[in-house]
């Protein structure tokens, strides 16, 4: 005898959907029923079909199920494994930026949160073409409210990473009140890929050979930092003794390791590890990484291009960071570790220390 066929409201229960969304995933040719009653209508399913209904409680898309049902079983489990990768990835940001969140509100109810000291910044910059590039493409700056580093490339780099700095300098006399720190930013960033967009070329006839840059920078309103990240320059936080990187990448390399293609150890030496996924500039997805980052009297922040994390590894720039002395050494001695593994690229730097206000 063959295999018994599952009625719809059997079917639905083992598939935990419901005969409206089974109907639906028939009407789209995604599962097709086994058997269609030619009079009533009525459809029955196999049980080997259950499998392939519980794709969709994993929230993936009904073009990715097209997608991974079309395909033999290795290189569907492949791909299962790799959706759930970039589905945990995107839960660990989220889940982050929540805290984030959750705590600034914590701290903005006076029932809660004491009376906190005042802070501010003390900080350096300092860029350096290297020791193989003709030019710098690189801008970093340092103000009272204003860290930024950004890493321009193509034949408009230069004016491009100058550009989207520039636009963000205003926010320095602006007065952001803390509460509105998010808008700001994402307004800010807006109006620096159109800064950009204009610098490389972006209006009128077509633009030039591929231009843009990255853009990481922080706004300081006294208590938090306001972070905004486009591009794989990065921050590092020393709190504590402790190093946390606290920027995702955004390049081609680091989405092929958060969806379990290839590992961290092989991401440093694949060859296409500077290919961006977001930037700034024509036709690039400009998509900005925001958060709100309490900071804490003995915080130190590093903002750098990778001309710095590609070849000084973690526990080089640690060292650096923990060892007694001001921001400008620091940012001194990082340059100098860069040009001293080969200097390969620009390097910018960026150091901040929160310190107890005046």
């Amino acid at each position: 005898m063959g295999t018994e066929l599952l009625t719809i409201g059997a079917f639905a229960k083992a598939s935990r959907l419901s005969p409206k969304a089974l109907r639906l995933y028939d009407e789209l040719g995604l599962l097709p029923p086994a058997r269609v009653d030619p009079v009533t209508g009525y459809r029955r399913y196999a049980p080997e079909q259950v499998e392939r209904a519980r794709l969709r409680r994993l929230g993936m898309p009904l073009v990715h199920i097209r997608h991974v049902c079309s395909l033999d079983a290795g290189a569907a489990a492949g791909e299962i494994r790799a959706f759930w990768a970039r589905a945990e990835a995107d839960t660990a940001a989220r889940r982050d930026l929540a805290a984030f969140l959750v705590d600034h509100l914590t701290r903005r109810d006076p029932a809660m949160s004491p009376t906190a000291p005042a802070l501010s910044l003390r900080y350096a910059a300092a860029s350096d073409t290297g020791l193989v590039r003709e030019s710098n493409q690189d801008t970093a700056y340092a103000g009272s409210s204003l860290l930024a580093v950004a890493d321009g490339f193509g034949a408009g780099g230069a004016p491009a990473s100058a550009a989207a700095v520039a636009s963000l300098r205003r926010l320095e006399t602006d007065g952001v009140p803390a509460d509105g720190l998010l808008n700001v930013l994402a307004d800010a960033v807006d109006e620096a890929g159109r800064a950009v967009h204009d610098a490389v070329g972006g209006t009128g006839s077509a633009p030039r050979e591929a231009a843009g840059t990255t853009l990481t920078a922080m706004l300081w309103t006294g208590s938090q930092l306001g972070l905004v990240h486009v591009g794989d320059s990065r921050v590092y936080l020393l709190r504590d003794g402790e190093l946390f990187r606290i920027t995702h990448d955004h390049t081609v390399v680091q989405s092929m390791v958060d969806e379990g293609r290839i590992t961290a150890e092989e991401a440093a030496s694949h060859p296409q590890r500077s290919l961006l996924v977001r930037a700034l500039g024509p036709g690039a997805d400009a998509t900005a990484e925001m958060r709100l980052q309490d900071a804490r009297p003995g915080d130190r922040y590093l903002l750098c291009s990778d001309g710095l994390s590609t070849v000084v590894p973690s526990d080089g720039i640690r060292r650096v960071l923990a060892a007694p002395g001001e921001p400008g050494q620091a940012v001194r001695e990082l340059v100098a570790l860069a040009n001293g593994s080969g200097g390969p690229d620009n390097v910018s730097c960026v150091v901040a220390d929160v310190v107890p206000g005046v």
